[in-house]
C-alpha cells in the first residue's frame, strides 16, 4: 500500500495544469462515482491525474491507482480501499479499470459500503458498464473522452486560444462567431499539421514517430483490449487487423459483406460485430443511412477511418483529399452529435442539418431546395451566408 501511495504522489506531482482538456469543465464533479471512457492515446490518465491534483489533498486523503500495476495481481481492490478509507482517504481515482477482473462488481461493492468515498474511474472506449456484471449504469455518471480537436491543438501547441462555439452558434450567429476570432489569426496555416498528427496528444511530443506509434497503437487495441470482450475470439485478432488495413486504403468504404468476408477470413456472420468492436476501440467510424434504426447490428452505408491523424498514418498512399475532409467533419461532429448519411448531401447532424463537405469549386447543387442546409469549405477563414470554413467545426469541443 505505501508502495502505491508513493507512486501515486509523484505521478501526481509531476503532471501539468497548464493545459486541461474540453471534459475537465464538463464533467460533474460533484457526483460520486463518475467513468471516464475513451480510446487509447486520448489523455485520460492525464486528466485524471490533473484532476486529483487540483484538490490541494495530501496523498492519503487523495489517490491514484492504477489497475494494471503488478500490485494488484497480489492484492484486491476491495482490501486495498478498504485500508486506504481506513486511513483517511476520501478520494480515488481508479485508472485501467478493465484491466482488473471483475473489476465492474468491486467498484459497485466499494461504492456501497463507503457512502462517503469519491470514486472516478476509467477505462476503455469499449466497455459496456452496463453488460458487466456489477452494473454499474445506474450508479456511475459517464462520460467520454475522444481525441483533441483542433481547438484544443491550438492550445496545447501555445498557438492561440480560441472559445468553443457551439453547433448552433455556427450555424445561426455568424456575427457573434467572426467576433470570437482574432484578425489576425490563420487558422489554415496551422489546420494541415493537425489533420496530419494532431488528433493525439501523445503525438505531440514526439511528430516523426507519430505514425509509426500509432500502427503500434492499434495493434495493441486488436490484440490486448479487445482480448477482454467476452464475444470476440483473440484467435481473430490477425484478421481484424487486416480488416483495418482494407478499409484504410479504401475510405470512405462502402462496405460488402460478403466480399470482406473473403478478402479478411472472417465469417460474414461475425463480420457486423467486429465492425461494431472496432467503431466503439474508436479505430473506425460507422455511417449510417438517416432513417435507421442502430438498435440491432446492421450494415452500414460508409465506414471512416476515426480521425484524420489514423488516415495520415494507415494509408499506404497520400489520401485522397476530399476523404480527408469528409473524416475530419465527422470526427468532430461525432463525438457531441447524432450523425447520419441523408439522401441528399454528405452529412446529416441531428436528424436535421445536412451538410455538402468540399473545397473551392464546391457549389451549391447537391443542397439546392434543403431547408437546413449548408455547404463546408476547406479553403475558407470565415463563414459566408450558408457557407462555413472546415476548419471551424474542430471549435466544437
Amino acid at each position: 500500500m505505501i508502495t502505491l501511495l508513493e507512486q501515486s504522489d509523484r505521478l501526481i506531482a509531476s503532471v501539468n495544469l497548464d493545459f486541461k482538456r474540453y471534459l475537465f469543465d464538463v464533467i460533474k464533479w460533484s457526483n460520486r462515482l463518475i467513468g471516464i471512457k475513451g480510446a487509447r492515446g486520448t489523455g485520460k490518465t492525464t486528466l485524471l491525474l490533473q484532476w486529483v491534483k487540483a484538490q490541494h489533498l495530501p496523498v492519503e486523503k487523495a489517490a491514484y491507482f492504477s489497475l494494471d500495476d503488478l500490485y494488484f495481481t497480489a492484492h484486491t481492490l476491495k482490501d486495498t480501499v478498504t485500508q486506504f478509507h481506513k486511513n483517511g482517504g476520501v478520494i480515488l481515482a481508479l485508472d485501467e479499470v478493465h484491466k482488473y477482473k471483475n473489476w465492474s462488481l468491486e467498484i459497485k461493492n466499494i461504492y456501497d459500503f463507503f457512502p462517503d468515498l469519491k470514486i472516478i474511474f476509467t477505462g476503455s472506449s469499449i466497455i459496456d458498464i452496463s453488460k458487466q456484471e456489477g452494473d454499474l449504469s445506474r450508479r456511475a455518471l459517464m462520460y467520454e473522452l475522444p481525441g483533441l480537436s483542433y481547438r484544443e491543438y491550438l492550445s496545447l501547441q501555445g498557438i492561440i486560444d480560441l472559445p468553443i462555439i457551439s453547433l448552433d452558434e455556427l450555424l445561426f450567429n455568424t456575427v457573434k462567431v467572426k467576433m470570437m476570432i482574432p484578425k489576425d489569426f490563420r487558422p489554415l496555416a496551422h489546420f494541415g499539421n493537425y489533420l496530419n498528427y494532431g488528433y493525439y496528444p501523445f503525438g505531440l511530443a514526439d511528430v516523426p514517430s507519430v505514425h509509426q506509434r500509432i500502427n503500434q497503437l492499434i495493434r495493441t487495441i486488436v490484440e490486448v483490449d479487445m482480448a477482454e470482450l467476452k464475444d470476440f475470439d483473440i484467435r481473430n485478432a490477425r484478421k481484424l487487423l487486416q480488416l483495418v488495413y482494407i478499409i484504410a486504403q479504401q475510405v470512405p468504404f462502402k462496405p460488402n459483406i460478403t466480399t470482406l468476408a473473403a478478402k479478411t477470413g472472417i465469417h460474414r456472420n461475425s463480420l457486423n460485430n467486429y465492425l461494431y468492436y472496432l467503431e466503439q476501440a474508436k479505430i473506425i467510424s460507422l455511417l449510417f443511412s438517416a432513417g435507421i434504426s442502430t438498435a440491432v447490428l446492421q450494415k452500414p452505408e460508409k465506414i471512416f477511418l476515426n480521425n484524420t491523424t489514423l488516415l495520415a498514418a494507415l494509408a499506404e498512399e497520400q489520401s485522397n483529399i476530399g476523404t480527408v475532409r469528409e473524416t475530419f467533419f465527422l470526427s468532430q461532429l461525432r463525438s457531441l452529435h447524432k450523425v447520419q448519411l441523408p439522401k441528399h448531401g454528405d452529412f446529416l447532424v441531428n436528424g436535421i442539418y445536412t451538410f455538402e463537405v468540399g473545397g473551392k469549386g464546391k457549389s451549391q447543387k447537391q443542397i439546392s431546395g434543403l431547408e437546413n442546409a449548408w455547404i463546408v469549405k476547406d479553403d475558407m477563414e470565415l463563414p459566408m451566408l450558408n457557407t462555413l470554413p472546415l476548419w471551424m467545426f474542430g471549435l466544437l469541443y
